[in-house]
């Protein structure tokens, strides 16, 4: 009895993690490996090699694997180059690292742009207050040759 509740415990502790592992599926993978001929997406290759590659992950979906496991065996088969995104450590983390900074740096440049910009046209608006005195009477009988 001992042996059948065992079993038992064992089967449902194998399903529980079954159900954690999300399954894979050819469209949630697709998007994230390339075409090694090609160089595109997989999700967007339309090569011989692409149909093989999609062939080959439909097997090891077939075969129960995971998501991950599927990506490592891709790995294994056709090399790093194979991901669509790049790895987060060495040269590769170069690729995430670029962009972050570009757009920091466009930011920083944007806003002391814009404030310079506003700066400049806050004493422009004084400098248009303040006229001298001969400006402010010649003003005056010019605007006095006009009252009737």
């Amino acid at each position: 009895m001992a042996v059948v509740a065992a079993l038992a415990v064992g089967l449902a502790l194998a399903s529980i993690a079954t159900a954690a592992e999300p399954s894979a599926s050819l469209t949630d993978i697709e998007d994230e490996v390339m075409c090694p001929i090609c160089g595109t997406p997989l999700n967007l290759a339309e090569a011989p090699q692409a149909e093989r590659e999609r062939a080959f992950i439909r097997r090891q979906i077939a075969q129960g694997k995971t998501k991950q496991e599927i990506l490592d065996t891709l790995v294994a088969e056709y090399g790093s180059e194979v991901l669509a995104t790049p790895e987060n450590e060495g040269f590769d983390l170069a690729a995430w690292l670029v962009p972050a900074g570009g757009l920091l740096v466009a930011g920083a440049v944007l806003f002391v742009g814009v404030r310079q910009w506003r700066r400049r046209d806050d004493r422009s608006e004084l400098e248009e207050d303040a006229i001298d005195s001969d400006d402010a009477e010649r003003l005056n009988s010019d605007l006095a040759r006009y009252d009737l």
